[in-house]
């Protein structure tokens, strides 16, 4: 199984970025997915979740408004659209997939595998 995370960089207050997590390996439809960040110093956060099926979405309270997931099972790809970049947003951000309907989505050893994780600077 390998989750690849892409799409981070450097942006400006107020820019945007989409965040990208492609699978392989797996039955990707079957699969819900979560992201994380972890900023330097700090522990690694909920960020945002979606149900296999799209039907469910979550985000942690300092992103709702800004930040939108979604996901194409077509392409086994993920997506997080993330708008109006805060400097607090600065992370390194990882996605991962979660077999069970059972277990928190917010509680990371929920989740059975891991992408590598990709840079998020957001500059003042």
């Amino acid at each position: 199984v390998q989750l690849q995370a892409s799409g981070g960089g450097l942006v400006q207050t107020g820019g945007s970025l989409r965040l990208s997590c492609a699978a392989s390996g797996l039955t990707f439809s079957t699969y819900a997915v979560g992201w994380f960040r972890q900023a330097p110093g700090k522990e690694r956060d909920f960020v945002s979740y979606i149900t296999a099926n799209s039907e469910i979405t979550n985000y942690a309270d300092s992103v709702k408004g800004r930040f939108t997931i979604s996901r194409d099972n077509a392409k086994n790809t993920v997506y997080l659209q993330m708008n109006n970049l805060k400097p607090e947003d600065t992370a390194v951000y990882y996605c991962a997939v979660k077999s069970a309907s059972f277990g928190s989505r917010y509680q990371q050893h929920e989740y059975d595998y891991w992408g590598q994780g990709t840079l998020v600077t957001v500059s003042s």
